[in-house]
């Protein structure tokens, strides 16, 4: 039986400690100014302690709250807790409902912006994280009224999402435009990716180091020589043979052995209006993977790539599984806001 274990911030009923700067001139020496008991809503404190201090050096007042507390009336670990229980697949209402059974009276709406600020302090954590290796992969989410094209975005060594943008994958213009100040920020210099086509476009706009998955390869080219298998000349078969082999083994040397069987194939013999014969299919295949065989191995000589986006497909599929619960967003921010929380509490 497996069990769950949810860290909350902590919260305290008083404050021990003096503080050490003053929020309006950075002063360090203070009088105390009086106290206040403010009630506060939380699952376990009701009220706490809150002190009052006047700079000596800018003769102006402020608050010092306990830890876990703000000016708000939540504390820290509420608004957490409000909105791990909206991640995990409740409605803002069934949220609120949960809370008033703990005795704390919370609204739907006070819960949707508990969300949304969440968002936004993980947002600006991930500014200017360093991410080495980023995982890309394309969605599509139910949002006002139809389905949207996301891009979602994942550091590939921690596993968790960076952004989501509102582009369309297909599209490697946009693509560009959307990641090129993210490379800028993060200093990304590999990206992992399917074998789209708009891929290979994008990675040489940007010159960015690129591995395609070998999942999604491996499946692609397996079908199509189980396909071509049935059609082609027995007297070639020995090269599917190889091109599978090749595939297993992904030697480095793999792309000078597929031009080389290329060569040998006989050229095009249909007319342009026609359809490719088995012969031609094989051929087209071989100047294919030759020529993206370096995509194909670069997990070999980048210890920190990993040879598959297993990590982004897994993150968008905890991202789908909560959209299809909301039963489809209203508007961007919440869209962006919820995948993003989602694709990171629910690990």
């Amino acid at each position: 039986m497996s069990i769950v274990v949810l860290k909350l911030p902590k919260v305290k009923r008083k404050t021990e400690e003096r503080p050490k700067k003053c929020p309006y001139c950075s002063g360090t020496t203070f009088q105390r100014w009086g106290q206040v008991n403010k009630p506060v809503k939380d699952v376990r404190v009701r009220n706490v302690r809150v002190y009052r201090y006047r700079c000596c050096h800018c003769w102006r007042t402020f608050r010092h709250y306990p830890q876990g507390n703000t000016s708000a009336d939540q504390t820290d670990r509420l608004r957490l807790f409000a909105t791990l229980l909206w991640t995990l697949g409740l409605s803002h209402r069934a949220s609120s409902l949960i809370l008033s059974g703990l005795k704390v009276r919370v609204s739907f709406m006070t819960i949707w912006r508990d969300v949304q600020v969440e968002w936004g302090e993980r947002k600006k954590r991930n500014s200017w994280k360093s991410v080495r290796v980023l995982g890309l992969d394309g969605a599509y989410v139910l949002g006002w009224g139809e389905k949207q094209p996301v891009l979602v975005a994942v550091d590939l060594g921690t596993g968790e999402p960076i952004t989501v943008g509102y582009v369309n994958e297909y599209d490697p213009h946009a693509v560009v435009r959307w990641l090129r100040p993210l490379v800028q920020q993060h200093g990304i210099s590999v990206i992992v990716t399917d074998d789209l086509t708009s891929y290979k476009v994008v990675t040489e706009k940007l010159q960015l180091g690129h591995q395609i998955c070998q999942f999604h390869v491996r499946r692609w080219v397996g079908r199509a020589l189980k396909d071509l298998q049935e059609t082609i000349p027995k007297e070639w078969l020995w090269v599917v043979e190889e091109v599978r082999e090749l595939l297993d083994v992904l030697h480095p040397e793999g792309s000078q052995r597929l031009h080389a069987l290329w060569k040998q194939l006989p050229g095009r013999s249909s007319r342009p209006d026609q359809a490719r014969s088995a012969m031609e299919q094989l051929r087209d295949l071989l100047l294919r993977l030759s020529r993206d065989w370096h995509s194909y191995c670069t997990f070999q000589s980048e210890p920190e790539v990993p040879w598959t986006n297993n990590a982004t497909e897994s993150a968008i599929g905890r991202m789908k599984m909560r959209a299809r619960t909301v039963r489809g967003y209203k508007s961007w921010q919440g869209m962006q806001s919820g995948l993003m929380l989602a694709g990171t509490y629910t690990r």
